[in-house]
């Protein structure tokens, strides 16, 4: 087996940083999670196979060329110092859209400060109003 150049390596560490969530399209492997798993990147090893810790617990990483994840739109947001990661920004913006307009005063204040990031495409959203 022909190992990927650092070049490739290089590519795939910047498109999947650490932190950054997928979701299994394809592992022919039999203990592969399920198709439709989501998982966080851990890193990029030498073979150019993706380190995934995923949701359901398996260690399988996803091997450069055989295997297939696609990167999610996640977010992070942070309203009364609790942090929640989405898996889908629309989702994160409707759920600060339906709260906004159900709150008033500072409980609307917070949930219009991380609905307006999310608008602007930020990744990590707090209810600070900066």
């Amino acid at each position: 087996m022909k190992y990927p150049g650092r070049d490739i390596i290089e590519k795939l560490k910047q498109q999947y940083p650490v932190g950054t969530r997928v979701i299994l399209r394809k592992m022919d492997d039999c203990q592969a999670p399920p198709i439709g798993t989501k998982g966080t990147v851990q890193g990029v090893d030498d073979a150019a196979s993706l380190l995934v810790k995923w949701d359901n617990g398996c260690g399988l990483n996803v091997v450069y060329g055989v295997d297939e994840v696609e990167t999610l739109d996640s977010v992070t947001t942070v309203c009364y110092g609790e942090e929640k990661v989405w898996d889908s920004r629309e989702e994160a913006k409707n759920f600060f859209l339906e709260g906004l307009k159900a709150t008033e005063g500072s409980e609307r204040e917070r949930y219009t400060a991380i609905y307006a990031k999310l608008i602007v495409g930020k990744t990590y959203c707090t209810d600070d109003l900066d």
